[in-house]
C-alpha cells in the first residue's frame, strides 16, 4: 500500500464531506484511507499553500535570490536587482501565461502534423472526416474553394495554418476571424500575434532578469502571446480535431464512474489530445481483441474516457465518461480499472503510486510525458494501433489476475453534449437558415440576458464541482444562457444540468426559450482547448448584429471557477485580451493594492479589452458576472424589457425581408 502522507509527523484528515460533492469520489476517498492509499485530496490537506507565492511576491528567476517580498507592504522592499512588486508580478504572470499557451499550441501543432501527414498519405489510418468543415474553415481565412479537390483545399489549409505557429511577422490567420472593431484595439495596441513561437519566445525573454521591467510592457506580451493560443493554437487544435475526427454535434452520454463495468475489461483513456482515444476506438472493437477478453472471462471490452480526451470523443462518439481531474485517482481505487493510458496535460505524478496499490496498468504513450515507475508504450500515428491493441493486451492480462476487491460507485448521470458552433447555428435556425439570430434577438428582448462560459478544472483547495454546480445554478435562474468546456462540463453533467429538462431551474425567459429550441440551458462545448469555440460563437453574434461592434460590447462574462493550471491563466487572458470579462476563482497570483493589479483588473477595461475579476464563492462571482452582464445590457440600451408581440405571418416575412 501507498506511504502514509507525511512520515513522523500527525496527518490532519479532513472529513470526506469537506473534499467534494461527487458521491463517488466521496466513497473512493473513504475506501482509499480504508486501503491506506494517499490521494490528492488529504495531500492539499496536509500541504499548506506558500502565501508569499501566492501573492507571487516572490522571484527565482535568477541566482542572486530568490528574492521575497512582502505582500502586506508591497512597496517596501525590492529585489536584489531592484525589481519591484509589479515587475515581479507581471513576470510571474508572464511566465505562467507562456507555459500554459506553450501547452495548447503544442497540442494544436501536434494536430497539424498529423494533418499534414493524413494529407500526404503517411498516415494512412485517419482521414478527413469531415469535408464540409474542411470548406468552411479554409474560407473563413480567405482561401477559395470552388472548383478545388478536397486534397487541393486541405493542402492549401495546412500551408496558411502552419503560420499560426512558425510566422516571424504579419497577423495569424485567425485573425480573419476577428470582429473589426476588436481587431483594430488589437493593432492600436500592437497585440496581434504573429506566430505562437515567436510569442512564447519572446515573453520568455523579457520576463528574464535584466530585461522588460514595466509591468504594462509586459502586459501587452502576455495578451498577445495568449491571443496566439486562442484564436490560434487552440483554435487550429479544434478545427483541426473537426475535420480530422468529424465536427461534434449532441449526443446524450452516461456520466460518473458508474460507467465502469465489473464484469467488463475496464480501459480508461486520460489526457487531452484525441488521435489515442481515436485509436483506442478501433482497438476495443477488433475482434482478435474482444475474443482475447472473453477468453480471460470478461463479457467484452469496456472504454471509459477522463478528462479533456474523455471530452473529446464523448462529443464525437458518446463514449461514457468516468469523471473530471479531482476524480483521476479516485478512480483506481474501484479496483476495477484494468489499465489506464495518459498522453499530456493533467496527468498527476500520484497516479502511479495509487495505480500500483491496486495493480492496474498505468501506461503513458506520448514522447512529451513519461512517468517514474509508469510503463511506457510509444504512440506512433503512423502505426497507432501497435500502441493501442498492446495497452488493450496489458489490460485483459490485469483483468485474467485481479487481486484488488472491486467496488464501483453505482452512480451514473446522463449529460447532452457536443455543441459545435456550427451545431448551435443549425439548432436555432434549421437547415437552410441556420443562424444566430434568434440567440442574439433573445438577448435583445430580454428573455435571455446574456452569455457565461463557465470552465475549467477542479481543485483540491475548494470542495470539487461545488462552485462549478451552484455559480451554475445561480446564472440559468438569472436567465443567463451557459457555455461551458473542460472538467466544468463534466461537473455539471453528473449535476444533471445538461439535459433539456434542465430548463425548469432556469429563470422564465430562458427557460422559455430552451423549451421552444429543446435544449439544455447549459450548452456543453468540449475539451478545454474548444475554449476557441467560444470565441467563435462569440464573433458570430457580434456578426449577426444588435449586439455592438465588438467583443468587449456583448453581454457576456467568463469565469474559471476552480481552476487550478498555467493554461487557465493563458485561457483567462486570451479572454480578457479579445474584451470579456473574465472571473476567476480558488486563488490569483496578484497582490491587492498594487498597480499590476489595477492594470489587469480596471485598466485594461478603460483600454477597450476585458478585465480580470476574482472572488471564491459561488454567489459573490455570479453577482459579478451578471452586474458585468447588465452593465453591458444598459451601454446597448436594452437596459429596460421590450414588450413582447405575437406575429403573424406577414410580420414574419416582412423581418425575413429585412434581414
Amino acid at each position: 500500500m501507498a506511504e502514509k502522507l507525511i512520515k513522523g509527523k500527525e496527518k490532519k484528515e479532513i472529513p470526506v464531506s469537506d473534499f467534494t460533492t461527487c458521491d463517488s469520489t466521496a466513497k473512493m476517498i473513504t475506501k482509499a484511507r480504508l486501503d491506506g492509499v494517499e490521494l490528492q485530496f488529504d495531500r492539499a490537506a496536509n500541504m499548506k499553500a506558500c502565501p508569499i507565492g501566492a501573492d507571487s511576491a516572490c522571484c527565482k528567476h535568477c541566482a542572486m535570490g530568490p528574492c521575497r517580498l512582502n505582500a502586506k507592504d508591497p512597496y517596501g522592499k525590492v529585489g536584489v536587482c531592484g525589481a519591484t512588486i509589479d515587475t515581479i508580478m507581471s513576470r510571474n504572470f508572464a511566465r505562467m501565461v507562456a507555459a500554459g499557451g506553450a501547452a495548447h499550441t503544442d497540442h494544436g501543432m501536434n494536430m497539424l502534423d498529423l494533418f499534414r501527414e493524413v494529407i500526404h498519405g503517411k498516415v494512412k489510418d485517419y482521414k478527413i472526416k469531415d469535408t464540409v468543415k474542411l470548406e468552411s474553415v479554409a474560407k473563413s481565412i480567405g482561401i477559395e474553394t470552388d472548383g478545388k479537390t478536397v486534397k487541393e483545399i486541405a493542402l492549401e489549409l495546412y500551408s496558411e495554418l502552419e503560420r499560426t505557429y512558425t510566422q516571424v511577422e504579419g497577423e495569424i490567420p485567425f485573425a480573419k476571424r476577428v470582429p473589426e472593431k476588436t481587431l483594430e484595439t488589437w493593432r492600436k495596441y500592437d497585440i496581434v500575434p504573429r506566430g505562437a513561437m515567436r510569442e512564447i519566445m519572446d515573453l520568455m525573454h523579457r520576463s528574464h532578469m535584466g530585461v522588460d521591467q514595466h509591468y504594462e510592457n509586459i502586459t501587452k506580451q502576455c495578451s498577445r502571446t495568449a491571443l496566439a493560443d486562442g484564436w490560434g493554437g487552440s483554435m487550429v487544435a479544434t478545427e483541426i480535431s473537426d475535420i480530422l475526427f468529424g465536427t461534434p454535434s449532441p449526443v446524450a452520454i452516461e456520466t460518473d464512474m458508474g460507467v465502469l463495468k465489473e464484469d467488463h475489461v475496464n480501459i480508461i483513456v486520460h489526457g487531452h489530445e484525441p488521435n489515442l482515444f481515436e485509436s483506442m476506438i478501433e482497438s476495443v472493437h477488433e475482434s482478435t481483441l474482444i475474443d482475447a477478453a472473453k477468453a480471460a472471462g470478461a463479457k467484452g471490452l469496456n472504454l471509459v474516457g477522463m478528462c479533456c480526451s474523455g471530452l473529446e470523443v464523448f462529443n464525437r462518439h458518446g463514449v461514457p465518461h468516468a469523471g473530471n481531474f479531482s476524480s483521476t485517482e479516485a478512480v483506481l481505487v474501484t479496483g476495477a480499472v484494468d489499465a489506464m493510458t495518459v498522453d499530456v496535460q493533467c496527468i498527476q505524478q500520484g497516479l502511479v503510486k495509487v495505480a500500483d496499490c491496486y495493480d492496474t496498468p498505468l501506461i503513458t504513450t506520448n514522447t512529451r510525458c513519461h512517468i517514474e515507475g509508469a510503463q511506457h508504450v510509444q504512440f506512433d500515428e503512423q502505426d497507432p494501433k501497435d500502441c493501442t491493441d498492446n495497452v488493450v493486451i496489458k489490460a485483459i492480462s490485469r483483468f485474467k489476475n485481479r487481486t484488488a476487491k472491486v467496488d464501483i460507485p453505482q452512480n451514473i448521470s446522463i449529460g447532452v453534449h457536443g455543441f459545435s458552433h456550427e451545431y448551435i447555428s443549425y439548432m436555432l435556425g434549421g437547415s437552410f437558415r441556420g443562424s444566430y439570430k434568434p440567440l442574439n434577438d433573445n438577448i435583445i428582448n430580454g428573455r435571455i440576458r446574456g452569455v457565461a462560459g463557465v470552465v475549467g478544472c477542479t481543485n483540491p483547495r475548494v470542495k470539487q464541482d461545488s462552485v462549478h454546480v451552484e455559480l451554475v445554478k445561480e446564472l440559468i435562474k438569472n436567465d443567463v444562457l451557459v457555455l461551458q468546456t473542460g472538467c466544468s462540463q463534466v461537473a455539471l453533467a453528473k449535476a444533471g444540468l445538461t439535459t433539456p429538462e434542465a430548463a425548469h431551474l432556469a429563470g422564465p425567459g430562458l427557460k422559455e426559450v430552451c423549451e421552444t429550441v429543446g435544449m439544455p440551458p447549459v450548452l456543453g462545448l468540449g475539451a478545454c482547448v474548444d475554449n476557441s469555440r467560444i470565441l467563435v460563437a462569440a464573433s458570430e453574434m457580434v456578426r449577426v448584429g444588435g449586439l455592438g461592434d465588438s467583443l468587449a460590447d456583448l453581454p457576456v462574462a467568463g469565469c474559471a471557477p476552480e481552476y487550478m493550471s498555467e493554461k487557465a491563466i493563458c485561457i483567462g487572458q486570451y479572454f480578457v485580451a479579445s474584451g470579456v470579462y473574465t472571473v476567476f476563482g480558488v486563488t490569483f497570483p496578484i497582490t491587492e493594492g498594487t498597480k499590476f493589479h489595477k492594470h489587469l483588473f480596471e485598466e485594461l477595461e478603460e483600454q477597450g479589452f476585458g478585465k480580470w475579476g476574482f472572488a471564491v464563492g459561488a454567489q459573490e462571482i455570479a453577482k459579478l458576472m451578471i452586474a458585468h452582464i447588465d452593465k453591458k445590457r444598459q451601454a446597448l440600451g436594452l437596459d429596460k424589457a421590450r414588450e413582447r408581440v405575437l406575429m403573424d405571418m406577414a410580420d414574419r416575412r416582412a423581418m425575413d425581408d429585412a434581414a
